[in-house]
């Protein structure tokens, strides 16, 4: 196989995952449109709320995939084929009783779907219908674990590859059913049917880039190295026990207090927040694997430039997405899904300043993930959650609607904000922190500008015309002004010439 840079390789997988994004989204709201018009409200509802419950269900495997593709990068950069091997039948083993643990616990819920569901409106057969997402998840563990060798290799655009084509397919079949025949149940068993498509195809590439993965007789991991890597799931499981309570228990509180309606109307924000979040994500997604590579050959000194690079990214990334979408998603909600779906302003304020807040933590995740720093913060994330869910509860019947979403932004800012930089600098870099918080103001203080200067704007010049007048007008607005600011003062920082640097010889190479 070509062997590529670890710059080249970074670029290709973030291309390849910010199109696949693309177009995933692209499908996704077409899908989602068409769903909200030919299903009625309560529909809209239950599909956000079960694909919360089953994310709850699927946080025991969130421990392990991060676990060993992290514990990969060194005999993958050694060349050690017996340890990649046994780490991969370690892996294979792990998934298999996951997707039994899935099964049983996610059954046990049957029971107790009425409580959990305030008024399911016209929605009939839960049952089967919670069923069917709970065998989806089962089967996505089907064969994926071969995708993290790829992965771990800095193969990442192969997988999703594979992903993005399923995804299209899927969308398109959906699409069919509810425009001719309205029947969510056959919506769901398409689900089912691309998902093992999707991991059958990934696993046969696997086998063919890596045929040692068909083989059984690995050499057994020391002790040593098997209570380090239980260790470090132990560490990713409290991670991610944290994160999905916290991220995944929005539309569980809003169906309990406010009522599936409200589930419903967050639905659709979510699906455009969440969809701009997964695209910009691409970007670190990309490099993951790359910085592992860079953890285990590199010196500190050069891992920490590349860290701040990062990181300038994301808030230049995060800071104009913001702002794009506290001007924007207002006038395209009424346009896509109607007035009834749009939210009052406050409201959305507070679901971008925790999109953007969410969004400068990933540079600092990355780099602590892909160098195996998550066993010193691990408490974090169950304080954050424990926060969060109390606040969420406090606020929501003071505050409704727009409470759940404060509970959040109190809980991460109390936690994840100044923890998370602080593990990675004193684990990771081996030096204070006040650096990077010092650059993390000026950064915010730069949106902050920017922001007030593109609201002003909005306000002024988009404020009248119907919906789509004003989204045109903002749109532009939210194109110049904040990326004219961030160039003017950050043209000339080393960071952006580091940047330049890199990209100027990957088009070198490529040219060549």
């Amino acid at each position: 196989m070509e062997t590529k840079t670890r710059t080249e390789y970074s670029a290709r997988n973030t291309t390849v995952a910010l199109l696949s994004r693309l177009t995933a989204i692209a499908m996704g709201y077409l899908l989602r449109v068409v769903f909200t018009h030919t299903l009625s409200e309560s529909y809209v509802g239950v599909n956000g709320l079960f694909v919360d419950i089953i994310q709850v269900l699927s946080l025991s495997e969130m421990g392990v995939g991060t676990a060993i593709t992290f514990a990969l990068y060194r005999p993958i950069a050694e060349g050690d084929k017996e340890k990649q091997k046994a780490l991969m039948l370690l892996f294979r083993k792990f998934y298999r009783a996951l997707a039994v643990i899935v099964a049983a616990v996610g059954s046990l819920l049957i029971p107790f779907l009425d409580v959990l569901i305030k008024d399911h409106g016209d929605v009939d057969r839960l049952t089967l219908i919670y069923m069917l997402y709970l065998v989806n998840t089962v089967c996505s563990y089907l064969l994926i674990y071969k995708k993290s060798l790829m992965d771990a290799n800095q193969l990442l655009y192969i997988g999703i590859f594979y992903q993005t084509m399923s995804w299209a397919l899927q969308d398109v079949l959906q699409i069919i059913v509810l425009v001719f025949w309205h029947n969510f149940i056959a919506f769901l068993l398409i689900n089912i049917v691309t998902t093992v498509f999707c991991n059958v195809c990934i696993s046969i590439r696997a086998d063919r880039l890596y045929p040692y993965l068909r083989e059984n007789d690995a050499p057994a991991l020391s002790v040593q190295e098997r209570k380090k890597i239980f260790a470090n799931i132990r560490a990713m499981l409290m991670h991610k026990v944290g994160a999905v309570i916290v991220n995944n228990t929005d539309n569980l509180l809003l169906s309990a207090f406010v009522g599936l309606a409200s589930v419903g109307g967050y639905s659709n924000y979510y699906l455009l927040i969440g969809s701009v979040c997964q695209v910009l994500n691409q970007v670190y997604q990309g490099i993951t694997a790359s910085v592992g590579n860079l953890g285990v050959t590199e010196d500190e000194g050069h891992i920490r430039q590349v860290f701040e690079a990062a990181f300038f990214i994301g808030q230049w990334m995060y800071g104009f997405a913001f702002i794009c979408l506290y001007e924007l998603l207002n006038p395209f909600i009424e346009i896509s899904f109607g007035r009834q779906y749009v939210f009052p302003k406050v409201t959305v304020f507070v679901l971008c300043v925790n999109f953007f807040l969410n969004g400068m933590r990933n540079a600092t995740l990355t780099f602590r993930d892909s160098m195996g720093l998550f066993w010193y913060d691990r408490h974090k994330a169950i304080a954050e959650a424990v926060l969060n869910l109390g606040l969420s509860v406090l606020l929501v019947n003071w505050l409704g609607m727009t409470g759940v979403f404060l509970g959040t932004l109190f809980s991460m800012t109390l936690t994840s904000l100044w923890v998370e930089p602080y593990v990675l600098y004193k684990h990771g870099f081996h030096q204070s922190c006040s650096a990077y918080f010092l650059r993390y103001f000026l950064y915010v203080a730069a949106i902050g500008i920017a922001w007030y200067a593109t609201d002003w704007l909005c306000r002024g010049l988009g404020a009248g015309g119907g919906p789509w007048q004003i989204l045109l007008v903002r749109l532009f607005i939210c194109l110049v002004v904040p990326n004219t600011w961030f160039f003017a003062i950050y043209g000339r920082s080393k960071e952006f010439r580091f940047l330049l640097g890199k990209a100027k010889s990957l088009a070198k190479k490529r040219c060549l």
